[in-house]
């Protein structure tokens, strides 16, 4: 019997056997390792997306674990591998998969929420969304690997460039994976964060925070650019008073990189835009390349994977920790523990 986590009401999960069958041409089928929990899921388990999310949905897609069985016809990929999935599947027909956007394809499948996810003991999927992983970077650091691929995804639509002063507005998981992308590419970078735990992790990791509570964060960045304001500012809070915040610490010809999903419209000084000839940027999922570069970030430890996840829990716990994410400031990331033993079952 093999377990799966799934979604079957608004905050409301349960772990139940899931169906199981052998890869079919071009498939493989994997025993995913660590899966991680991030704010989509909770945006998921909320009820948020019930209008896209076909129930029971089994959930997830940051993972790290390794090949079962591969598929007729699939080359290169045996058992044992070590992978993670880039989980996404296009048509590769409408314009923007013609113009080379296929990431964001009309009609794109994100695995993990259009189509069962990884939150469960054995996972097909098709043999073009692997991506291989170093054996010698452990399966729970490796699970980080798709969010890092946001963040190098979004620095890159940000075209942030050495010696360049930038501003992360959030600093959650990914806002942190930003800042770490952006302090590697050689920015200087500063992020905003009301949670004191996570701007102690941050500092921890070498990142100079603000509390936008008691720090008048455009006066500090006018302080810290000689009043010339930051190139860049990323939104990754998902508030309207970040959106405020981000616009407003932009410098003339600034760009403003929006990475949250804002559930509602948001009000935007256009003002300042004009004023200042700034440049809104959407940045949304990932490519190859970045899925590529984000590997080898967390396997040479420009991404220190392990200071990110707070807690490591067992698949039949993952409920639990669903919720324990609602809280937000006081943990980062949760890893569940996919592996047979971890959950006792037989397979």
């Amino acid at each position: 019997m093999t377990l799966a986590v799934r979604y079957t009401a608004a905050r409301t999960l349960d772990t139940a056997p899931a169906e199981t069958r052998r890869p079919g041409p071009g498939e493989v089928e994997l025993a995913p390792a660590y899966v991680g929990i991030c704010g989509t899921d909770l945006h998921i388990f909320h009820g948020d997306m019930d209008a896209r999310v076909r129930v029971p949905a089994v959930l997830g897609h940051e993972m790290s674990g390794r090949v079962l069985r591969v598929g007729a016809g699939v080359e290169g990929w045996a058992p044992g591998d070590a992978v993670t999935v880039m989980p996404l599947r296009w048509d590769d027909s409408c314009p923007a998969c013609r113009a080379g956007h296929q990431h964001i394809c009309r009609h794109l499948d994100f695995i993990g929420i259009d189509s069962p996810g990884a939150m469960q003991q054995r996972w097909i999927v098709p043999a073009s969304t692997l991506i291989r992983l170093p054996e010698t970077l452990a399966l729970d650091r490796a699970a980080l690997v798709e969010p890092t691929a946001v963040a190098v995804h979004d620095v890159g639509r940000a075209a942030v460039r050495q010696g360049e002063r930038v501003v992360v507005v959030g600093g959650g998981p990914v806002g942190v994976l930003i800042a770490l992308v952006a302090r590697a590419t050689g920015a200087d970078v500063r992020v905003v964060e009301p949670s004191a735990h996570r701007r102690l992790l941050a500092e921890e990791l070498g990142l100079s925070v603000w509390n936008p509570a008691d720090d008048d964060v455009p006066a500090l960045v006018g302080e810290w650019t000689g009043d010339a304001g930051a190139d860049v500012a990323f939104e990754v809070s998902g508030a309207a008073g970040g959106v405020d915040t981000a616009v407003e610490v932009l410098g003339v010809r600034g760009r403003l990189c929006l990475v949250a999903i804002h559930p509602r419209p948001r009000e935007v000084d256009l003002h300042r835009f004009f004023w200042r000839e700034l440049t809104l940027v959407g940045a949304r999922l990932y490519d190859r390349s970045d899925f590529e570069k984000a590997v080898g970030l967390v396997a040479d430890g420009t991404i220190p994977a392990e200071r990110l996840i707070s807690k490591i829990v067992p698949l039949t716990q993952a409920p639990t920790a669903f919720e324990a994410l609602e809280g937000g400031g006081d943990v980062m990331k949760i890893l569940v523990d996919c592996t047979d033993d971890a959950q006792g079952a037989a397979v």
